[in-house]
């Protein structure tokens, strides 16, 4: 019986996507608390981190990047990581890291993982080490486009000639948004270029401040729904699927 391809929405950056048989997980953050970032979500269940063929890594932030949490599925997993991230991840006992470039790719079964470029900087507080971002196009039976944080880049359009499904940053954790990142608005007209079957908003009901929390609790479930009505007017012809954090979508 052939297996049932699904992606789930752990929270903020961290999906499970289970395709073609194998399981791949994109920065994952498994904690409760971040520094000052508490988890407003429900708590991650360990069947998503368990069984995991490959790890993908954006950038260094700490809401995207965190050891204990790597520690958790294992140190032998693969990790797919920016350039001049190994030296970190050597000293903290992994032993499988893979450093990409843009353009460089790494297969997992009949999966080709290829890693992308991304509008953003990936300095790790407070001393580094310093490297880059990037995205990544994860091919099999479907091709799935997981950007990491970035803004649009005119290089979206060349990505993948059929893009099935688009992971698509649509806000942050705190109440305003920096440089590199998408908003609902700017997701939605990076739409324009992606050209995607499917899009899921993500990056979003997940991780804030305490108080932020229950002081504006509309930064929690807003995002989601303006990138759909945003991506209705601009580019009416791509399905959105809004999935809440905790929740799977099944790739039909």
């Amino acid at each position: 019986m052939a297996s049932t391809n699904k992606i789930t929405f752990i929270g903020h950056a961290t999906l499970l996507l289970e395709l073609d048989g194998f399981r791949l997980l994109t920065d994952p953050v498994l904690k409760n608390w971040i520094i000052h970032l508490h988890r407003q979500s429900t708590p991650v269940k360990k069947e998503y981190y368990q069984l995991i063929d490959a790890i993908l890594i954006s950038h260094l932030h700490m809401d995207h990047f965190n050891i204990p949490s790597l520690k958790k599925i294992g140190m032998g997993t693969p990790l797919l990581v920016p350039l001049g991230s190994a030296s970190l991840l050597h000293k903290k006992g992994f032993t499988r890291i893979i450093e990409m470039e843009p353009g460089d790719t790494f297969q997992v079964g009949g999966i080709i993982i290829t890693a992308t470029y991304a509008e953003h900087h990936g300095t790790r507080p407070p001393f580094g080490p310093h490297t880059g971002c990037l995205g990544y196009l994860v091919t099999g039976t479907q091709t799935i486009y997981f950007p990491g944080d970035t803004d649009i880049f005119p290089g979206m359009a060349n990505l993948a000639e059929n893009l099935d499904i688009a992971l698509l940053p649509v806000w942050g954790w705190g109440p305003n948004l920096g440089p590199g990142h998408m908003n609902p608005k700017r997701a939605a007209e990076a739409l324009t270029l992606l050209q995607p079957g499917i899009a899921i908003p993500i990056h979003w009901g997940t991780f804030y401040p305490v108080l932020l929390g229950w002081v504006r609790r509309q930064l929690m479930i807003e995002p989601p729904r303006l990138f759909k009505q945003y991506a209705h007017k601009i580019k009416p012809d791509v399905d959105v699927k809004i999935l809440t954090p905790g929740s799977t979508y099944e790739i039909s």
